[in-house]
């Protein structure tokens, strides 16, 4: 039988399984009770002044918890041989180091804090900058969010997340360094009006009033006011941030303007923004899954740039080679290759039967689905 010990922040360690729920003021949920720690969760507690917690002790704890460590224990020889000789790697993906994450994190609170100040744009330069050098050290072509995780704080990691996915769709466009490196910095700023905004309404843990959604729709117009009068940010910039949450079909805001009157950068921003606040837990509502994001974006065709979408689709990583994924048929199979041309569906093998399903081109598997 597993028991329980309180153990004190400093003394925390990558591994642990946390035996309580830690939530924050507002109360969302920091560490579900039951989830193993790491170097990540454990920074994030600190700084949130969470003076230690308690830990779940016993040898049958880490089984108990990750049963995917006990589905891929039991593939036998034969399926693994099967696997690997199907096995695909996926394109190169952006990357961050631990250092890299500790260093845009603490950018992104100094830029919220801190709007007025001369190293603004510095920082706001610094911090793309790493990007830049996460997406050219190993040619990243694609993005796999899950594994950026630079802050704890929704609206940085936010923004960290749409800088980085706006920029890796504007490689795959054929954009041009600089380009690159601007829309980055469009990205990393897009909301960086929301600094502006009044806090009980920025973190509100619940819906919206429709009087308080009107406050919140003039973020765009005050980022842009901010990036103006630093007088630093190319107007395109600038212009970006402003249109970020403008429509195709004219029913954006703020200024409700439609196709043709929306910069290419404004346009690579929405589908970004869009995609990750559907997948981010946020403090009303949970996260959709990747399945039903993606559902949800590619419903959007009368809002979004259809060409951007379709480029985001190919580049963004929703099961990475080597994930255990689990069927309709029941059946749990693990991805072996990504269809560029069908982020929902990849190549996979049942673990147990060894059965190959090419979910993107098999006409069989038609009607099977990864849930």
């Amino acid at each position: 039988m597993a028991t329980r010990r309180y153990v004190r922040m400093n003394m925390l360690e990558a591994g642990m399984i946390s035996d309580q729920a830690i939530t924050d003021r507002l109360d969302r949920v920091l560490v579900h009770r039951g989830a193993k720690l790491d170097t990540y969760v454990i920074e994030g507690l600190s700084k949130h002044g969470i003076p230690g917690l308690y830990i779940r002790i016993g040898e049958d704890t880490p089984e108990e918890e990750d049963p995917m460590k006990k589905i891929e224990e039991s593939i036998t020889p034969v399926v693994k041989n099967k696997i690997a000789k199907a096995r695909e790697d996926d394109p190169a993906k952006v990357q961050l180091t631990e250092t890299v994450r500790k260093r845009i994190s603490t950018g992104m609170q100094y830029l919220y804090n801190n709007t007025d100040s001369e190293s603004f744009t510095r920082t706001s330069n610094s911090i793309t900058n790493d990007l830049m050098t996460a997406l050219d050290e190993n040619d990243a072509l694609a993005v796999d969010i899950s594994q950026l995780r630079t802050s704890d704080e929704y609206t940085f990691r936010h923004s960290v997340d749409v800088a980085t996915i706006a920029m890796v769709i504007a490689k795959n466009l054929g954009y041009k360094h600089t380009e690159l490196h601007d829309i980055g910095i469009a990205g990393l700023l897009h909301d960086m009006g929301k600094a502006k905004v009044p806090p009980e309404i920025l973190n509100k843990p619940a819906k919206l009033t429709d009087e308080e959604f009107e406050v919140m729709k003039k973020h765009p117009t005050l980022g842009y006011r901010i990036l103006q009068e630093k007088k630093d940010f190319k107007d395109i910039i600038s212009v970006a941030v402003l249109q970020h949450h403008e429509k195709m079909n004219g029913r954006g805001y703020p200024m409700g303007v439609t196709r043709d009157k929306i910069t290419p950068y404004a346009r690579i921003l929405s589908v970004a923004d869009v995609y990750d606040a559907l997948v981010t837990n946020r403090p009303y509502k949970k996260s959709y899954s990747q399945r039903t994001a993606v559902d949800i974006l590619m419903s959007m065709t009368d809002d979004l740039d259809v060409e951007v979408m379709r480029t985001f689709l190919k580049c963004v990583i929703l099961y990475p080679v080597d994930t255990i994924v689990h069927l309709s048929n029941g059946e749990y199979a693990k991805v072996v290759k990504n269809n560029e041309e069908s982020a929902l569906r990849p190549t996979v093998i049942g673990v147990e039967t060894g059965n190959t399903y090419d979910l993107a081109n098999d006409v069989s598997c038609s009607n099977l689905v990864i849930e």
